[in-house]
């Protein structure tokens, strides 16, 4: 298995600066104050953290609905990623993953067993783990 990797810059004071955010092998993301905590147009830190949980979970999924002999068509994932200021600072603390999965000739509460354990054993899911995680899961 590899490394993946990514870096980030900064440049100026936290209220006038602004950053980028830059896997290695996609296009730069910009960030400042503002996209992260006032809701203005650009990325922030725990957009990226939702992008990789909904990537990984969808991957996973797929690998774990074909161990139980079944042809997914395709799965699609969005993550909210809850932001909240605390006494202690800001914190994550809660991820709800939405997923929808083209799947023939499964039951929904086999469907079910196998998204919720999928939620658990991702790579990223497993990262995560002091976040609580949700899961909304449905056949498409």
């Amino acid at each position: 298995m590899g490394i993946s990797k990514a870096s980030a810059q900064w440049t100026g004071s936290l209220k006038t600066g602004s950053g980028t955010m830059k896997p290695a092998h996609a296009e730069a993301a910009n960030f400042s104050l503002t996209t992260r905590f006032e809701g203005q147009p650009g990325s922030n830190p725990e957009e990226l953290i939702g992008a990789a949980l909904a990537g990984c979970f969808s991957m996973a999924l797929t690998v774990s609905l074909e161990k139980a002999g079944l042809t997914p068509r395709g799965v699609r994932t969005e993550a909210d990623v809850k932001l909240d200021r605390l006494a202690e600072g800001f914190a994550i603390t809660g991820i709800a993953l939405t997923t929808t999965a083209t799947v023939p000739g499964v039951d929904d509460a086999k469907f079910q067993s196998i998204a919720e354990e999928t939620k658990k054993t991702c790579p990223v899911s497993k990262a995560l783990s002091a976040v609580p995680i949700t899961l909304k899961a449905s056949l498409g």
